[in-house]
């Protein structure tokens, strides 16, 4: 092979591009309407519409359907119901998703018994979706109402220990030294109960799945919401004996999840039955009510105790929840661990229990777990605080943990106390007054400050990309992973572009398609590390197939150089001894004659790591509120987020991450709670208009900082994730700042009016 061997050029291309502000490369189509999402896409041929029928009963049984009464309107194609529903996979396996708790899974129109209210009983299938809307809307169902139970205060002695059931679900650390005695001797202690009630995701775009029918067999392209392509084809495949062929779930962008779309939802399974049923192209879309009827952050009831010495050192800590789930299902949450990991005491006791009552299933909801754990915590931390006469702030760091207490561990990295520095010097801290009600501004409203901390697995997934280099020297880059909207697109471009020394121009990564390697689904904050680190391993496999290549012409200066020692750097192959040994990545293509390179890449976690190591993200939350003390309005006019992540890929979607996560704690803190009337045992605040979530005009000034933290043990590239870990904190905050501004010490969410007055 005879090549001649290109200059270096003297202009640098854009490739060294991870950890730089760069857009959205899905930033046009999404702004433009080019970017289609479930409900949107064209099918063959004709498409019919499903319109879903909830129960409007919480416990009972269905005794009579009057599907002649609508299928006799022109237009209606099928009832579909418990009554007629096809022969499917009858074992809990088959319904288990990769996210799934441990119990049996909801099985849509698999039995006339209704557990929950809003529970879908049937599906109307009509030419038209008004048409399908009107006919579910009269179709008429008779029940045999049974009495329900959806009261958690009222069901506390039925509580059980939470059984491991759920994949990342830790059991609580077992108790160490004498609680009581301790406790009892203290000279500060406080002791409280917190409690926050139901909450939903909402995101903007509702739960649809579009199926197209090829025509071909029982071929489908199923369109879906969700925050996970592979997740879905697994279980809608289990259950309707499918190949991966038949399935295909296409999810390129999503309307925002938040958590909802972990799990399939119900409307993929209705439609896909339709569909093949049928034999015809289906869309089935939910309403903003029967959003409401899956999955949410669920009631819980916490309660602490926590002791300190006469320096305020901790003496005991004692955090013990209790939370709602389903009949059918064991729906777990990491909840009281996280004080056993923030802060460490001689005597504790931790503990963690459910109670079934007649709803549907919880789920996943941003920082599951830790959202909620993270504000009793902090909140009963900034109470003794006070009781043993010390800063907020000098109590946090006096009780600081260098290793993780809970499984005896040193933490990969830990900056939580460069958090608590640069937010408390960013925010003005020393500003502070101590005393309550000490501070108002220039209108005489109450000022408060309060500070928070939170903390967030760093964990790793199985995941795979495959790269494809072409020879006009375009990389393509795809992995089935999902983009909710935390910037997937544009980190996983940087990184193959630098990965390759390629500017961002000529690298376009594909996702959200089975037909491309796996991933796991968009959640816990792992797809930057694990997603990100399969492609760097699928573009250094094409990097090592370029060197050969490049080895191969004649009077080669890379000849003899292993991989480990060339760099890829402005689409050139580069001696990292010598730069001047360098050949471009065009050339090389060129000298080669092939018409593509392929690789694919894969990742996972480190055991050994996991085995000697605790891994986690860390925050602190500096918050400023106004109070009117005559009517208990609360404003939050100042928040500093300060974030040790590890590598920040991409400042500007990191950052707009945690501007989402500090967005929704003030939600959590001020606003937001699903309304349970427990007479009816149905969500009642079930829209937009009384689900109160925050405007412009509740937003002000937040400010995000990352800390450097260099972490390669916690994930091969450095990276930890910061979807979660933004929102943490940010609750306990507003309410300790609302203490500070008032005195009065509120542990109940969301923090409304009537809690001050």
């Amino acid at each position: 092979m005879s090549q001649t061997i290109a200059t270096p050029p003297t202009v640098r291309l854009d490739s060294d591009v991870i950890g730089k502000p760069i857009n959205r490369t899905e930033g046009p189509a999404k702004v433009s309407g080019a970017a289609k999402y479930a409900a949107e896409f064209d099918v063959t041929g004709p498409l019919w519409y499903g319109y879903i029928v909830s129960s409007p009963v919480a416990k009972g049984k269905i005794t009579k359907i009057h599907a002649e009464e609508v299928l006799a309107i022109p237009g209606v194609q099928r009832v579909f119901s418990h009554e007629n529903v096809p022969s499917l996979a009858w074992f809990d396996r088959a319904y288990k998703d990769d996210v799934a708790p441990g119990g049996s899974p909801f099985r849509p129109l698999h039995e006339p018994e209704i557990m929950f209210s809003q529970q879908p009983v049937a599906l109307v299938v009509a030419e038209t979706f008004e048409l399908a809307r009107y006919a579910a809307s009269v179709l008429r169902i008779e029940y045999d109402v049974e009495k329900h139970n959806t009261d958690l205060e009222s069901s506390i002695d039925e509580a059980f220990d939470a059984p491991k059931g759920k994949t990342g679900f830790l059991p609580p650390p077992k108790p160490k030294g004498d609680m009581n005695k301790a406790f009892a001797e203290a000279p500060h202690k406080v002791a409280g109960e917190y409690i926050h009630r139901a909450q939903h995701h909402n995101p903007m775009e509702m739960f649809a799945t579009t199926v197209d029918w090829l025509g071909d067999g029982k071929k489908m392209k199923i369109y879906d919401k969700t925050q996970g392509a592979p997740n879905v084809q697994q279980y809608i495949a289990k259950i309707f004996g499918l190949s991966k062929d038949e399935a295909r779930i296409i999810s390129k962008y999503t309307g925002g999840g938040f958590g909802a779309g972990l799990r399939p939802q119900y409307q993929v399974f209705l439609a896909v039955m339709a569909a093949l049923e049928l034999e015809h192209s289906i869309r089935v879309v939910m309403n903003r009510s029967q959003m409401f009827s899956m999955g949410y952050r669920p009631h819980t009831l916490q309660k602490l105790r926590l002791a300190a010495d006469d320096l305020g050192h901790l003496q005991a800590i004692e955090h013990k929840a209790l939370a709602e789930t389903s009949q059918f299902e064991n729906e777990t949450e990491t909840v009281v661990n996280w004080s056993a990991i923030l802060y460490d005491a001689p005597n504790t006791n931790f503990d963690y229990q459910l109670t079934k009552l007649d709803l549907n299933t919880p789920a996943d909801m941003r920082a599951p777990g830790a959202a909620t754990g993270s504000f009793a915590l902090e909140s009963a931390i900034d109470e003794l605080s006070y009781k043993a006469g010390k800063d907020p702030l000098e109590f946090r760091l006096l009780n600081y943990t260098y290793e993780d207490p809970s499984e005896n561990k040193p933490f990969t990295s830990k900056r939580l106390d460069d958090c608590y520095h640069e937010g408390a010097a960013r925010f003005g801290w020393e500003k502070r007054n101590p005393a309550p009600r000490s501070m108002r501004d220039e209108k005489g409203l109450l000022v408060g400050w309060g500070v928070a901390a939170g903390c967030w697995d760093a964990s790793t997934q199985k995941a795979a990309a495959k790269a494809v280099l072409t020879a006009d020297g375009h990389l393509t880059v795809s992995s089935a992973t999902n983009d909710q909207g935390a910037g997937t697109y544009v980190i996983m471009t940087q990184m193959a572009a630098q990965t390759l020394g390629l500017p961002m121009s000529q690298v376009t990564f594909n996702l959200g398609d089975t037909d491309m390697p796996a991933a796991p689904v968009q959640g816990g904050s792992w797809t930057a590390n694990s997603v990100g680190a399969a492609v760097k391993n699928a573009c250094q496999e094409i990097g090592k197939k370029l060197l050969k290549l490049a080895q191969k012409i004649d009077d080669s200066p890379l000849a003899g150089v292993d991989f480990e020692d060339v760099q890829f750097v402005d689409g050139h192959l580069r001696a990292n001894e010598d730069i001047t040994r360098s050949v471009a990545i065009a050339d090389v293509l060129a000298a080669s004659g092939e018409a593509k390179l392929e690789a694919d890449g894969k990742a996972g976690p480190n055991p050994l790591n996991m085995l000697k190591y605790s891994m986690h993200s860390h925050n602190a939350a500096f918050v400023e509120v106004k109070v009117d003390e005559d009517l208990g309005t609360i404003h939050v006019t100042r928040v500093v987020n300060a974030v040790a992540a590890g590598r920040i890929m991409n400042p500007k979607t990191a950052r707009s991450q945690v501007l989402g996560g500090t967005v929704w704690g003030l939600s959590m803190a001020l606003m937001e709670e699903t309304y349970l009337n427990k007479d009816f045992g149905r969500y009642v605040n079930h829209n937009y208009a009384e689900y109160h979530i925050p405007t412009n005009a509740d937003i002000h000034k937040i400010d995000v900082i990352f800390v450097e933290e260099e972490d390669d043990i916690a994930s091969s590239i450095g990276v930890k994730g910061v979807g979660e870990i933004g929102m943490l904190g940010v609750a306990a905050a507003i309410a300790n700042a609302v203490y500070h501004a008032t005195g009065k010490r509120v542990r109940e969410l969301p923090l409304t009016i009537d809690k001050l007055l």
